[in-house]
């Protein structure tokens, strides 16, 4: 279960990813595991979303509709009012140079898709809001 906030409220997480499926199943597991979960399919809705919700994390995939992934964490990373949030990138690039971008642009961690369970990006989620507390 992950540590409460101060405020006796469950960590929000933000997810920023265009595939509904894979989009849903995270949402599900973590909020089973205790998280608020916000769900959004492109960077549009994922901006919108962080202007109006305090998000405790953003699990954000790469290639989206629109912006990508990259553009995204870089606003976010020069925005004062966001720059604080972790920002876990989640795709399936697994090339170093993409990874080396993301970690360069300020991720909290990198995640490729196709080698990693939902229940060790769960465990990675936990493990980043631990070091932010």
């Amino acid at each position: 279960m992950p540590k409460k906030t101060t405020s006796s409220k469950l960590p929000k997480i933000l997810i920023i990813e265009d595939d509904t499926f894979l989009r849903d199943l995270a949402t599900n597991k973590l909020k089973r595991e205790g998280f608020a979960v916000l769900g959004v399919s492109d960077s549009i809705k994922g901006f919108e979303t962080l202007k109006k919700e305090s998000v405790d994390l953003v699990l954000l995939d790469i290639i989206l509709p629109g912006i990508d992934g990259f553009e995204i964490l870089r606003r976010v990373k020069t925005d004062e009012n966001f720059k604080h949030i972790p920002v876990i990138l989640l795709s399936n690039l697994g090339q170093k140079s993409d990874i080396d971008r993301g970690l360069s642009l300020g991720a909290a961690g990198y995640i490729v898709k196709a080698h990693h369970t939902l229940d060790e990006i769960i465990e990675k989620i936990k493990n980043t809001l631990k070091k932010k507390s």
